[in-house]
């Protein structure tokens, strides 16, 4: 497979931030309660994570491994400023549904994470197209999560009412239990279907579920299994 197609489908199916390697869960059970609220934040996070990466991979030679962290956050924060002021001024419904989220993409570990693990090794385009696989992951999986939670919660769909009146929506699913069951139920089936996290790959792998007490070891051996 080409590489830059590879890192469309790897952030979108084989490496999702979400299903998969279980990032970016702040966003997606705050603010998930309205599909059109997923899509806007997936799309917003979206192009932050295209123009850092973008960013990053271009200063990449220029940025002393002494502030690099410091260095990320910056470019990171300069961009959700711009992406925070463009939404309050096209998109003032939306602004106002994400609320605080919109500022704290800041910190969002998937930005920060395929920052320091790609876009700091590859060249621009490479790490262009891997933000586009990430954050078309990301919108995909919060899309997914609050359509499902919109639609048995409050029996609507993008707003629109499609359930009959004569049928009660189930309202726990738009508070913050119907988020965690949503993405439980999610990658219950995943992981029936044969598609595991990361996670479970390492506990199979031979943690013996303390992936915390031997990640360098389990990072490790992932590395290599990889490079075979």
């Amino acid at each position: 497979m080409n590489k830059y197609l590879e890192r469309l489908y790897n952030g979108i199916l084989k490496e999702n931030p979400t299903f998969i390697l279980m990032l970016g869960m702040c966003p997606t059970l705050a603010v998930s309660t309205r599909a059109i609220n997923g899509i806007g934040m997936g799309l917003s996070s979206m192009a932050v994570l295209i123009l850092s990466n973008l960013v990053i991979s271009l200063l990449r030679k220029l940025i002393p491994d002494q502030v690099r962290l410091p260095a990320y956050i910056v470019v990171v924060a300069s961009l959700v400023t711009v992406t925070e002021l463009l939404m309050e001024a096209y998109l003032p419904s939306l602004y106002e549904s994400l609320g605080i989220y919109i500022p704290l993409i800041v910190v969002n570990c998937i930005i920060l994470g395929r920052a320091e693990a790609y876009a700091n090794k590859h060249t621009p385009l490479l790490s262009v197209m891997d933000g586009l696989g990430m954050g078309l992951g990301f919108t995909l999986a919060l899309t997914l999560v609050s359509v499902i939670r919109e639609l048995v919660g409050n029996g609507t769909f993008f707003g629109m009412q499609v359930l009959p009146e004569s049928i009660e929506p189930m309202a726990i699913f738009v508070q913050p239990p119907g988020a965690f069951l949503v993405l439980a139920v999610i990658i219950a089936v995943m992981n029936a279907i044969g598609i595991k996290s990361r996670q479970r790959k390492l506990v199979e792998s031979g943690c013996d579920g303390q992936c915390a007490g031997c990640a360098m070891a389990c990072d490790k051996k992932e590395k290599e299994a990889s490079a075979r």
